[in-house]
């Protein structure tokens, strides 16, 4: 059995798909690659995926599907993993070597130890184009670093800081137990791919070392603010999924819980704020109708989320306070570093 699966999902990816399974390969028979070509149109992704296949037969696996968006490229490479530890890379990112050696070793450890870890954790560095000083989140003031620790271990994020797909590695088998599937023809899955599976997660590891290379700087990725507004509805989609996957009033652990709602008041900020940047009135219907979908779904949520000072903000009235909400927002992004 492989350590480690890696899914690659990649669409019309064959510009910059080498560098992430490159990176990857130095594994060797402990990783298992899995490239999907979720149905390639425009160029030759999947003769990539074939070739790479043809040299590295034990490693690389390069699986074709019809296109059915990033989370049916990350259900695709879940359903062909037979590594006891999963991890997605984007086919536009890839990870340091080492850094990677140092998670590879660490997670042979693990699995030969006493302990059945389900979370392995890492830094992302974002590789924004263009900007000489690269952000780092880290999470070594907050959790133990080097050891085996539970939510109990841990101190109480601040703002901004998550736990994003880049960092996490989960144990294969919890995801396939918690039910984890995303849907088709859908963008920001990956909040639902490391939101879901949490309360599942009872015994974690972090690595303080700058494992991911989160690229950003195409103008045609999912995270540029003009693709997102465009977007607007899948944002909104996975919003609501986030919102119903989970009680987190049920959640018994305060640690976790705390965090939960941090992460999901997140996302509603930006659901919510996207809506308002577009500047139509359709949108600003629409955000109305976001805020009166989680009233009538769950009270208690609909408060601690309207009432939050993010949420505060982001529900000034008029054509002034939607100013204001904007302007909080591109402060939050400088400080925070989202998007």
């Amino acid at each position: 059995m492989k350590l480690l699966s890696v899914a690659i999902p990649c669409y019309n990816s064959a510009a910059y798909m080498s560098h992430a399974i490159e990176s990857l390969l130095i594994g060797r028979d402990d990783v298992e690659i899995i490239v999907v070509d979720d149905g390639s149109t425009k160029d030759n992704t999947l003769e990539i995926a074939k070739s790479y296949e043809e040299k590295y037969p034990t490693i690389v696996k390069a699986v074709h599907q019809e296109n059915g968006g990033h989370g049916e490229a990350v259900n695709t490479g879940l359903k062909n993993a037979t590594g006891l530890y999963f991890k997605v890379v984007d086919s536009d990112d890839w990870v340091d070597e080492e850094a990677y050696r140092e998670v590879l070793s660490t997670l042979r450890m693990l699995v030969d130890g006493p302990d059945k870890v389900d979370m392995l954790i890492a830094n992302y560095v974002y590789e924004k184009e263009g900007q000489k000083h690269k952000k780092v989140m880290k999470y070594d003031d907050v959790i133990p670093v080097r050891k085996v620790f539970t939510w109990d271990d841990a101190k109480n994020f601040k703002k901004g800081q998550y736990i994003l797909m880049h960092s996490v590695i989960y144990r294969t088998s919890l995801l396939r137990e918690c039910g984890l599937v995303l849907p088709k023809h859908t963008f920001y899955v990956d909040n639902i791919f490391v939101y879901v599976p949490l309360p599942y997660v009872k015994k974690m590891y972090y690595l303080d070392v700058d494992f991911y290379r989160y690229f950003i700087g195409r103008d045609d990725q999912s995270v540029n603010e003009a693709v997102m507004i465009k977007r607007i509805d899948q944002q909104i989609r996975v919003n609501k999924i986030m919102v119903e996957a989970v009680d987190l009033f049920r959640i018994k652990n305060k640690k976790l819980q705390r965090y939960m709602f941090n992460y999901l008041e997140i996302i509603t900020v930006i659901s919510t704020i996207m809506l308002i940047r577009s500047g139509t009135e359709e949108n600003l219907e629409k955000k109305r109708e976001l805020w009166t979908y989680l009233k009538d779904y769950d009270i208690r949520l609909f408060h601690k989320l309207r009432n939050g000072i993010m949420g505060r903000v982001m529900n000034l009235p008029g054509r002034a306070g939607r100013k204001i909400s904007v302007a909080a927002y591109k402060i939050s992004q400088k400080v925070v570093g989202f998007n």
